[in-house]
């Protein structure tokens, strides 16, 4: 099979000329050849730039491999996946497609919370028109091992895990990267400052376990090495799966709600198949595959009658700069 070496603007180019000459030939017989072989490969060109699509993505592996798989099944278009790293999470996406922004290799970004993607949206890094979506959601919540904690005697509040009783008792997330980090900035934001930085700086003195990513708080919390942490809901479930005896404190209003989002980078190599995408991960049949495999909780935040956060995304993403240099100051190792 031919294929196409030439960029799809060539192709474009090479088709309006050839038109042109086959449209003024005397020659109709040889004309006619060369224009049908023309076609086809510019055909080639038009479906190698459909074929392939490149993608980003925070969500874990195991619960958006599946979903990106189906969707070439009924597409037939093949999906180049990044997955993040458990330590760094989100961020090291957000750096790359900031590096890659004058000459883009990714063409959709996949991201399991919503404050990097906003980052990005206000750095022009998506298309400017329908950029970014939010769909379904997960929650930030207190974990706990029932061996150790009772439900009685576990904390009502974030702010009761300074107290002593919790001394090295506690895991989580390291704060400057992934969910942690926003829900402590949505904390920053919710919170006076001054109030704010006397909790982390008490948190720090409690000698709290901070480890890569959530994952790893669920496992040590299961295993008793902690007997509290702070974590994401879909982690919890998977150590449930595994029959560690956890149990996910209920929802208040200092829990922090997390779309998933999924974005079309400006200038995407592959803009059509992005567009595909883009839309085959809104579907309604889609998420409640991801609500099933327990990666989201439920396909809309109103689900929750509870009062949660309620970010101001425009001023912690102003404020975003800020607030990481003092988590630095507090928690940097």
């Amino acid at each position: 099979m031919m294929r196409c070496r030439v960029p799809s603007v060539g192709c474009q180019v090479l088709s309006r000329h050839l038109s042109c000459v086959c449209a003024a030939s005397s020659a109709g017989f040889a004309w006619r050849i060369l224009a049908a072989l023309t076609i086809s490969f510019l055909a080639g060109c038009h479906s190698r730039e459909h074929s392939e699509v490149a993608v980003y993505t925070s969500q874990d592996q195991v619960y958006a491999e599946p979903i990106l798989k189906e969707f070439t099944r009924e597409t037939g278009i093949q999906v180049k996946a990044l997955y993040d790293s458990e330590a760094i999470k989100t961020v090291g996406l957000v750096n790359r497609l900031l590096a890659e922004r004058n000459h883009p290799q990714c063409d959709l970004f996949w991201n399991n919370e919503e404050l990097r993607t906003r980052q990005l949206a206000a750095q022009n890094v998506f298309r400017e028109v329908n950029s970014w979506r939010a769909v379904g959601f997960r929650s930030r919540r207190i974990v706990i091992n029932t061996n150790h904690v009772s439900l009685a005697s576990a904390p009502r509040s974030l702010s009761e895990l300074t107290n002593a009783t919790w001394r090295r008792k506690i895991a989580l997330a390291y704060p400057l990267f992934g969910t942690t980090a926003t829900h402590f900035l949505a904390l920053r934001h919710h919170w006076d400052e001054a109030v704010w930085r006397t909790w982390c700086e008490r948190l720090q003195a409690n000698e709290p376990f901070l480890l890569d990513g959530n994952s790893v708080v669920v496992k040590q919390v299961g295993r008793g090495e902690a007997w509290i942490g702070l974590t994401d809901s879909d982690d919890i479930a998977a150590g449930q799966r595994e029959g560690l005896p956890l149990l996910g404190l209920p929802i208040g209003e200092e829990s922090l709600l997390i779309p998933n989002t999924i974005a079309v980078v400006s200038g995407a190599p592959h803009r059509d198949a992005a567009e595909k995408l883009f839309e085959y991960l809104q579907r309604p049949a889609v998420l409640e595959k991801l609500v099933a495999a327990n990666a989201l909780e439920g396909l809309s935040p109103t689900e929750f009658s509870a009062t949660t956060l309620k970010p101001d995304w425009d001023a912690l993403v102003y404020e975003l700069e800020a607030g990481t240099k003092a988590l630095k100051e507090i928690f940097l190792r």
